[in-house]
């Protein structure tokens, strides 16, 4: 092609680079949801563990801690925090142990005489008004006296205080200064977002809003303020993770760079070889902004990873080349081997496809489409670029005397069956489970703040994130009478000391009909005046101080009953939405538990209800989903190599042939599992993943090895290209390898190891070249 042309081609492509660039800008829309990484569930435990994960209330807490100062300034700093936080819709919910009757609903007032259970037990009569009004003249008197001005004309039974109380949480710590306080003299508030647990961008929106608000109270800066929860540990886990792959990455794109260029010396040759990565990488995320309305950022950071093996296509064009002949030509020669690796590759990437996951099948389609993007640009585009002259690597001294050294290699025909015996043999004396089911093994937070959470957690009496109590009944109002109905059983599993505290949703809402009996029992107006009046005698409260009080009474006599539709527009109304979930025609019930002692009394507490009440342990669903997870990927996984080995086959038109390409590929993905698991390494989804990346990556050297077209100089550029491919891949997984985040550790060591077992075994069970010749 001549110069104008090959000049023409380029900016062709380069614009071509730059409109699909521009599209996938307008229309990629990343979401941060977790839980597209998760199967769908197939049991109603896992259905209600995917909900809970993101969504739970469980999730959705942030423990505060702040520290560092005086108590009373302390204290200060937590009254202005919770204040500031109240104000902000994100934020369904702010405890600290202190009582703001403004935060109230005004409107919602007069319904805390059907709300509270003082009526079930003690009508409003003179007796009980004169005994409560005995109590408010010892109050005022008390350093509680300027909370109960505001509060007394309007409630002069406290029946506030007492739902307020009765939805703080059952294990509080001391209060000191009017707020939570630690025996580490630490200021506590817990908040609640409005955020899924499992939304790492809209928690870090919901950190930052706490963090900006601490930071404009007065004498902040002289304190300390920690946050602990789930929500946080997301974006914890998702920060630490971005900033060991940049660096990483970082790293290992100038090691890659002093490679490329330390193989082949040409500036432009590096250059132009990044076209087919390029491409690839903007074809694959506009596939998935055509066939996704969302794209999950770990699908782009995984798809990059995974789409590595697409480097080997212009090394490969680039190693091969001849002097003296036309890059076109190299590359037709090498165009059905070349075919082959990508047809496999992508067969290999179809069982994440067939997994059903939404997040795989988005991996699947990003790596599919940029293989076949990098490969037919590597063959029909870039030859047209690459500079004519170029020095012909296979005369490289070095590389003659690594070749001779390769050719003498002893290729014993046992040296499959020896290193399938020691396969056999390391798996069997492996230590410990080989799957590793627990998720939170693979947790990158620190022990330290784990240890914090957990010192939070028992201060404040903040639900179990393992244990919920499942409430089933066919209707809204069933729940809440089933829930009801359970409460004395949970209180006296409380006083045995079977766990510390059951929040029940009727804990917040009563039924309908408890109620209606409620508001039965309120005299009217004219009854309750006397009454009152009677109360007053000798009393130094003015006659007419109560009447708000009368009329909150005459009000609630009138009232329609508190539905959950109502309730949810108020601030708890969150915290009950949360408990009250439809499913498939009937309701759930989730009843939150802390401080769990006794798992066994528990379990025993739906034993007579028929499958109504039932405890769900969270983290045994997890178990399962992740079990069930691995079956069917390990099922695609099969279903791909089948279709490999028929794929190899045809291809290469000998069983002979396929044997040298797909053997050592086998063993060396064994080989690796057996190396981790007596390395004590219990293997996870995330191994599996690196396991089918490690696999191409092999394929390819093993496809390569075995063709011999005769030529020792040919034979030498196949080496080059495959020890600048493994030297590349090893460079990168390699520091991977090092990483401190559980999940790039496990894929760096996996692949690192894969590709040096599969170089090794792709050699010694090659066929020799004069063997080839014959």
């Amino acid at each position: 092609m001549r110069r104008g042309a090959r000049a023409t081609l380029l900016v062709v492509w380069l614009l071509a680079l730059a409109g699909l660039g521009w599209v996938v800008s307008q229309r990629l829309h990343v979401s941060t949801d977790l839980r597209s990484f998760m199967p769908a569930p197939t049991t109603p435990d896992q259905r209600l563990l995917m909900e809970q994960v993101g969504d739970g209330p469980g999730s959705r807490l942030l423990l505060l801690s702040i520290s560092a100062g005086p108590e009373p300034q302390l204290a200060k700093l937590s009254q202005g925090l919770a204040a500031a936080l109240k104000k902000e819709p994100r934020y369904s919910q702010v405890l600290n142990g202190s009582f703001d009757l403004a935060a109230l609903d005004p409107q919602l007032l007069p319904y805390r005489y059907l709300l509270s259970p003082t009526l079930d037990t003690q009508p409003l009569d003179e007796a009980y008004l004169a005994d409560q009004l005995q109590q408010r003249l010892d109050d005022l008197s008390s350093p509680a006296a300027s909370l109960l001005k505001g509060l007394l004309p309007r409630d002069p039974t406290l029946e506030t205080l007492k739902l307020a109380e009765r939805w703080a949480p059952a294990k509080s710590p001391e209060l000191r200064d009017g707020v939570w306080f630690t025996p580490q003299h630490e200021a506590l508030l817990l908040v609640q977002t409005v955020a899924a647990g499992f939304d790492p961008g809209a928690q870090q929106q919901a950190i930052d809003g706490i963090r900006a608000a601490f930071h404009t109270l007065p004498g902040s800066a002289d304190a300390r303020l920690e946050l602990s929860g789930p929500g946080y540990f997301s974006v914890l886990i998702g920060a630490q993770t971005r900033h060991q792959a940049d660096w990483i990455g970082r790293i290992s794109t100038i090691g890659f760079i002093a490679l490329l260029l330390l193989a082949y010396r040409s500036i432009s040759s590096l250059l132009l070889s990044a076209l087919p990565i390029a491409s690839a990488a903007l074809a694959g995320i506009a596939a998935l902004t055509v066939a996704f309305s969302e794209v999950h950022g770990i699908t782009l950071a995984f798809g990059f990873t995974l789409l590595g093996v697409a480097q080997e296509y212009p090394i490969r064009v680039l190693s091969h080349r001849r002097a003296g002949e036309d890059a076109v030509q190299s590359v037709r020669d090498l165009w059905p081997l070349l075919l082959t690796a990508i047809a496999s590759a992508c067969i290999a990437y179809l069982a994440f496809y067939a997994s059903g996951v939404a997040g795989l099948q988005q991996l699947a389609v990003f790596t599919i489409v940029g293989l076949l993007v990098a490969g037919f640009s590597t063959r029909y585009l870039l030859p047209h670029l690459l500079p004519r002259r170029v020095r012909d690597v296979a005369a490289m001294g070095w590389l003659i005397a690594a070749r001779r050294r390769v050719d003498q290699l002893p290729r014993p025909r046992w040296i499959p069956l020896l290193v399938a015996l020691a396969i056999v043999a390391m798996l069997g004396l492996a230590p410990g489970p080989f799957w590793q089911n627990n998720l939170a093994a693979l947790t990158p937070v620190p022990q330290q703040l784990l240890q914090h959470d957990a010192r939070l957690r028992e201060a404040l009496g903040a639900p179990d994130v393992r244990y919920l109590l499942v409430l089933q009944a066919p209707t809204e109002q069933g729940v809440l009478a089933l829930s009801q109905s359970l409460q004395p059983q949970a209180d006296a599993l409380v006083a045995r000391h079977a766990v510390d505290a059951i929040e029940l949703p009727s804990r917040y809402l009563p039924t309908l009909a408890q109620q209606r009996e409620r508001q039965r029992k309120l005299p009217d107006r004219a009854t309750l005046r006397r009454e009152l009046d009677d109360a007053l005698q000798g009393m130094p409260f003015r006659a007419d101080l109560f009447q708000p009080f009368v009329d909150d009474v005459e009000t609630a006599r009138q009232l329609p009953p508190l539905t959950p539709e109502r309730y949810a527009q108020t601030p708890l109304g969150q915290r009950l939405a949360a408990m009250l979930v439809p499913r498939d025609g009937h309701w759930l019930g989730l009843a939150t538990i802390s401080g769990v002692h006794d798992v066994a009394a528990l379990q025993a507490l739906g034993g007579n209800s028929h499958g109504a009440v039932h405890l769900l342990d969270l983290k045994a669903a997890s178990e399962s989903l992740v079990a069930a997870y691995r079956t069917r990927i390990l099922q695609a996984l099969l279903a791909a190599a089948l279709l490999l080995v028929l794929t190899i086959s045809i291809a290469l038109r000998s069983a002979r042939r396929a044997w040298h390409v797909l053997a050592p590929m086998t063993l060396a993905t064994f080989l690796v599992l057996a190396v981790e698991r007596v390395a004590g390494i219990e293997i996870s989804l995330f191994h599996l993943v690196a396991l089918i990346l490690a696999g191409g990556l092999g394929l390819h050297y093993a496809l390569f090895f075995e063709r011999d077209t005769g030529d020792p100089a040919e034979q030498r550029r196949t080496l080059h290209a495959t020890l600048v491919c493994v030297l590349s891949a090893l460079l990168v997984f390699g520091m991977l390898a090092w990483a401190t985040i559980p999940v790039l550790r496990a894929i760096g060591l996996t692949v690192s190891l894969g590709v040096a077992f599969h170089f090794c075994l792709s050699i010694l069970m090659a066929p020799h070249a004069h063997a080839a010749k014959e």
